[in-house]
């Protein structure tokens, strides 16, 4: 739809739109004076206009003319209703350009498809109207009535069916209203999401600057940021090229990757610091514990000496490990030590976190041993101190298991009196010769523990029943 009606000497209004100078009418009273007058007066007085090439139009009777007036009026009619329906079909054409350009749904699709079956309504209508106001010259000067009021029943129907089209378009603009306000949100974050991104990347890229000047080279974050220049590029060339919702993503994504840069550059010489006071803390540590490795052997040998072979063979082994674990530890510090120095920051890291990883496993072992003499020591003194701890924890236990009942619960009972035997047995470990320490406290260790399981289960039970 094309034309636009009411624009004089244009190509595209149809040639009954083109305006053209109508000669007026005699009025009735000097039409009545000139016929007293005469015919030499009237000549007289036409006779300048015929010389000049003038002349008048032919006159009708009022009926020709009020037919010529409502066919004009309904001409008026009907091109203002074209021109009100060409006015939407181009504003609509519009919200369609603006779906399409962010929405590619089976919604959005079938938007456009039922834009294109309404533009067709559009044209046929359209092309009604055209024919009408081409059929029908109502300047003409020897218009008959009937003329005239066919061309005004022409042109008032092409005008009703240009409304009823205009009401169907209307109608499906109202529909079009979730998908267009979804559109325009996404328009609307549109340059605002790409400013974000662009302003992200001038932050990392002076965070960048900053932390090369004080001496740090940072190459793994100038290669991060200089990955981001191909897609800075995309979103400099625009929407129009790559797609809305697409530059919506690639602008979030610099934004977040820049960002990551910049705090990870602003944090650089905080991290350097830390992995300095790092290395420093753990070789301190590492020659402490080599310092204290080398005593597990004097206590190994005290252990032999005093103990049985079963509470002490699992430990025949720490000070071979314990000095592994030392050597390797400080190898993995001197490699440390040489990616700080090249500034291999993730590698530095992960390399000290080995290192502490073996300097605790030296420092359980080695104090394994300490901690063994210790307690055999202990329970070889009294071994009634673990005796009364440990029947204490079963009969707290069964004292719980029977609150408020007259006979325990089988299933609380079982387990208490299993532990009263196997406690009974560790202590007849005691007896002979050479007792085995190590296995009676590993025993009532293991005693407590089942007890205290029993515990729990007594006091949610209850917990539950409430």
């Amino acid at each position: 739809m094309t034309a636009t009606p009411g624009q004089p000497d244009s190509p595209s209004v149809p040639r009954a739109h083109r305006a053209r100078r109508r000669i007026p009418r005699t009025p009735g009273p000097l039409r009545d004076t000139l016929t007293l007058v005469g015919l030499p007066l009237l000549a007289a007085l036409a006779l300048p206009a015929a010389f000049a090439g003038g002349g008048t139009r032919r006159w009708f009777g009022g009926r020709a003319e009020n037919q010529r007036a409502e066919a004009q009026a309904a001409k008026d009619a009907a091109a203002a209703a074209f021109y009100e329906l060409d006015t939407a079909q181009r504003d609509l054409r519009i919200s369609i350009e603006t779906i399409t350009a962010v929405d590619d749904s089976p919604a959005a699709r079938r938007a456009v498809a039922d834009f294109d079956a309404l533009g067709n309504r559009i044209d046929e209508a359209s092309h009604r109207y055209i024919n009408a106001v081409d059929a029908h010259d109502l300047d003409r000067d020897d218009l008959e009535a009937s003329a005239a009021s066919r061309a005004r029943s022409e042109l008032t129907a092409a005008k009703e069916e240009l409304g009823r089209v205009k009401q169907e378009l209307d109608r499906f603009t109202d529909g079009l209203g979730p998908l267009l306000g979804k559109a325009e949100t996404q328009l609307a974050r549109l340059a605002p999401a790409v400013e974000r991104a662009r302003q992200a990347l001038l932050a990392a890229s002076n965070a960048l600057d900053s932390v090369r000047a004080s001496g740090l080279t940072a190459d793994d974050l100038a290669a991060r940021l200089a990955a981001l220049s191909p897609e800075l590029t995309k979103l400099n060339q625009g929407a129009g090229q790559h797609g809305v919702p697409q530059t919506l993503e690639r602008a979030e994504r610099v934004t977040r990757e820049a960002e990551a840069v910049r705090v990870e550059a602003e944090r650089l010489p905080d991290r350097a610091a830390e992995i300095d006071h790092r290395l420093v803390s753990l070789r301190t540590r590492a020659q402490a514990l080599t310092t204290r490795s080398e005593q597990v052997e004097p206590t190994l040998s005290e252990l032999r000496r005093r103990f049985a072979a079963a509470c002490w063979q699992d430990l025949q082994h720490v000070p071979d490990a314990a000095a592994e674990n030392v050597r390797q530890a400080e190898a993995k510090l001197a490699e440390a030590q040489t990616a700080r120095g090249a500034q291999r920051w993730a590698d530095a890291t992960a390399l000290l976190s080995t290192v502490r990883a073996l300097l605790n496993g030296i420092d359980e072992a080695v104090s394994a041993a300490g901690d063994r003499l210790h307690r055999l020591n202990a329970v070889q003194k009294d071994p009634q101190q673990e005796i009364d701890r440990t029947r204490f924890a079963i009969r707290d236990a069964q004292r719980l298991a029977m609150a408020g009942r007259n006979t325990p619960d089988p299933r609380h009972a079982r387990p208490l009196d299993d532990a009263v035997a196997r406690l009974d047995r560790a202590v007849a470990t005691l007896e002979g010769r050479h007792p085995d320490y190590w296995h009676f406290l590993t025993e009532t260790e293991a005693v407590r523990r089942s007890v205290a399981h029993v515990v729990s289960e007594i006091r949610e039970e209850r917990g539950a029943g409430h």
